[in-house]
């Protein structure tokens, strides 16, 4: 992987004055991702959702790139008819057949774990050769903070309300990154936008995977989650060393997790998140352990992936 000044001098291929929210964690994703594809063109397609709607206000752009707009619902689809064609055009021989273009599609939580999956399962299954990044800010945060199946146990949103009738989310958040690695696709990565050096080196992998790849980008969203502007890096990375969000890949279909040195309670997640704080009140406290609980579960499950699918397990 290239190093830090290295990077630096890469031309951005998101350009700045796009309409995103300051410290929004979905253009951090973004950067960091497309630096992972160094000089390699690419072809990028996004999902209808905050990234879309901000960096193509008409009739401006943002991209310095290819890019094509979706419906909420089918990015995947989109980009693996674009990758299929541009085959096509190799073996009719119109392109050079040495010409590589990478294709990356990026979509919300809304657009992946939810309304897009139907799509993003059938891109993947058909082993188009292709990337597709969920930026994960854990719910539908353009069109007013719902919540979706991204969206953490105990958290407020506008359509899991917190007060006389309710606690927020009583339901566990989908395991998005273990259902893509059901598929068998060569490689599967969890990141967040705070370790930007795991982040670039897995979308480098990624990027030169021939075949699908898929990687889940902790992308925290300030208004969403009522945190100041000024900490969505902090948040991501609170949420890596506690183990909310355990940075981990499957590469052709072995496990490796990245373990934390010292980890820390995932109170200190969840207590700076206005999105949690009726479970610091007097009487919520068992909210706060059943978020342990699940953390820790969560845990034990990805070490006894990583244990039953090591080389050595299988002799």
């Amino acid at each position: 992987m290239a190093n830090l000044k290295q990077l630096s001098e890469l031309p951005s291929r998101l350009a700045p004055g796009h309409r995103l929210c300051g410290g929004c964690g979905a253009s951090i994703a973004v950067r960091q991702v497309l630096m992972g594809a160094g000089d390699t063109p690419v072809v990028v397609s996004s999902a209808t959702g905050c990234l879309e709607v901000s960096t193509t206000v008409y009739p401006y752009n943002s991209w310095d790139v290819p890019f094509i707009h979706n419906a909420f619902e089918n990015s995947a689809a989109t980009l693996s008819g674009v990758e299929a064609a541009f085959k096509a055009l190799k073996r009719a021989g119109k392109i050079d057949p040495d010409k590589k273009v990478k294709f990356i599609a990026f979509g919300g939580d809304g657009g992946t774990y939810d309304i897009g999956l139907q799509s993003l399962s059938g891109a993947m299954e058909r082993g188009h050769d292709m990337v597709y990044v969920c930026y994960d800010n854990g719910a539908y945060m353009n069109t007013g903070i719902q919540r979706s199946g991204a969206t953490p146990y105990g958290a407020w949103t506008t359509t899991s309300e917190v007060g006389s009738c309710g606690l927020g989310k009583m339901q566990r958040r989908k395991d998005l990154t273990s259902i893509l690695a059901a598929h068998h696709i060569p490689y599967i990565a969890q990141a967040s936008v705070s370790h930007w050096q795991d982040l670039v080196r897995k979308a480098e992998k990624a990027i030169n995977t021939d075949g699908p790849a898929f990687i889940n980008v902790l992308a925290p969203c300030p208004r969403g989650w009522r945190i100041p502007f000024d900490m969505t890096v902090e948040i991501a990375r609170l949420g890596v060393e506690t183990n909310f969000w355990p940075l981990f890949e499957v590469e052709n279909g072995v496990w490796s997790l990245t373990e934390q040195r010292r980890v820390k309670p995932v109170e200190e997640f969840l207590k700076p998140q206005g999105r949690f704080k009726h479970m610091f009140k007097p009487g919520n406290e068992w909210m706060v352990a059943e978020c342990q609980a699940q953390t820790d579960a969560n845990l034990a499950y990805l070490r006894a992936m990583v244990k039953g699918t090591q080389p050595q397990a299988q002799e």
